[in-house]
């Protein structure tokens, strides 16, 4: 009987975690990084999506998303809360203008999630 009891215990303990951990806004996202392969100087710029889903219980806020400081990374995002359930998506310009060689960039995304921030990476070439 009092192994029963601490059974229970150990369940009712596991349950309120589970649920703990699942409740709240959750940014799930579909890809993290991306490899533009080998792309011209002289090309004009290129662009990625990361789509991702709000898996959690409440409506998810991006409140920032911040690059190095280069100058050569424009991200885009949704201004508007995700609902739970709801899709969206970031979107990373790069411009490789005057630029040459490998290059290997991230940007970071500040959200009301429990996890808080994100990084997501971008990658390539960059031929004269």
């Amino acid at each position: 009987m009092i192994m029963i009891k601490r059974l229970l215990f150990l369940f009712a303990v596991l349950a309120v975690g589970l649920s703990a951990s699942a409740s709240g806004p959750q940014a799930v996202f579909e890809e993290t990084s991306h490899d533009f392969g080998t792309i011209k100087a002289t090309g004009g710029s290129v662009s990625c999506e990361y789509k991702f889903t709000n898996t959690g219980t409440e409506p998810l806020i991006i409140i920032s998303v911040t690059n190095g400081g280069c100058g050569c990374t424009t991200p885009s995002f949704p201004k508007e809360p995700i609902a739970p359930g709801k899709s969206g998506a970031i979107k990373i310009t790069f411009n490789p203008a005057g630029r040459k060689g490998e290059f290997n960039r991230q940007v970071k995304v500040r959200t009301n999630a429990a996890s808080k921030r994100e990084s997501l990476r971008f990658n390539g070439v960059i031929v004269p």
